[in-house]
């Protein structure tokens, strides 16, 4: 089994999320007491905020790519970025190491491919929803991307980073939730992507009736293949 180099998430809300569904998923496949070998640098959020809110993404690659290199020396032998908005620094973070880094877009969009669709509604953070380093990469596997318009792109990232990202799950952020689908569906979307881990906290599959992607479980999954060579 190979050793798996978790960076992120950035909150730790996310983090455990990753580990359990990793282990999970290793010890599904495996049986036993069998875990996953996991490498993990895990970041105070606070810090990581303040940095988004300013755009000071390059002070941010610069700590990412050094941690993806240290990950690297330290063992890990797939490297699993743990966040959808830090996939903004993906590029960079690739060039700077030599193991295998698992794009969670591509994941995201096997899944959405082997589903049938192709028109496709995204909900993450403003940076998810706004910027194309996410939205091109998927459209790079030929699906059509759907993003909420305003004022549901504020709603969503809101939630996050006011009530997610430390644990609180609101009843009535989950319906707001389900609205910004809805009109989502409306638009032509045949389902939705939950394009942050922490969304996954609050809206599941059971919650909609539609195709639902949770990026989380799918990265999981595609970490656990690669790490027990599936």
């Amino acid at each position: 089994m190979k050793t798996i180099g978790l960076l992120g998430g950035m909150s730790w809300e996310s983090s455990i999320e990753y580990e359990r569904l990793i282990n999970e998923g290793v010890r599904a496949r495996l049986g036993g007491n069998n875990a996953a070998d996991l490498i993990i640098r895990s970041y105070n959020f606070a810090e990581i905020e303040v940095m988004q809110a300013a755009g000071d993404w390059q002070a941010l690659g610069k700590r990412l790519v050094a941690d993806a290199h240290w990950l690297e020396q330290a063992g890990a032998e797939v490297l699993v970025l743990c966040t959808n908005t830090m996939h903004k620094l993906a590029p960079a973070i690739e060039e700077a190491t030599s193991i295998p880094f698992l794009h969670l877009a591509d994941a995201t969009a096997v899944a959405v491919a082997d589903a049938g669709l192709v028109s496709i509604g995204l909900l993450g953070t403003r940076f998810t929803m706004e910027q194309d380093f996410y939205r091109s990469r998927l459209e790079d596997h030929g699906l059509v991307v759907l993003v909420p318009d305003e004022p549901d792109r504020t709603i969503v990232h809101d939630v996050i980073y006011g009530e997610l990202v430390r644990g609180v799950v609101n009843e009535a952020s989950k319906n707001a939730y389900l609205g910004v689908i809805e009109r989502l569906l409306e638009r032509g979307a045949s389902g939705v992507i939950a394009g942050c881990t922490e969304i996954e906290l609050l809206v599941g599959p059971d919650d909609v009736d539609v195709a639902y992607f949770p990026t989380t479980q799918l990265h999981a999954e595609a970490a656990v293949a690669a790490a027990v060579g599936d």
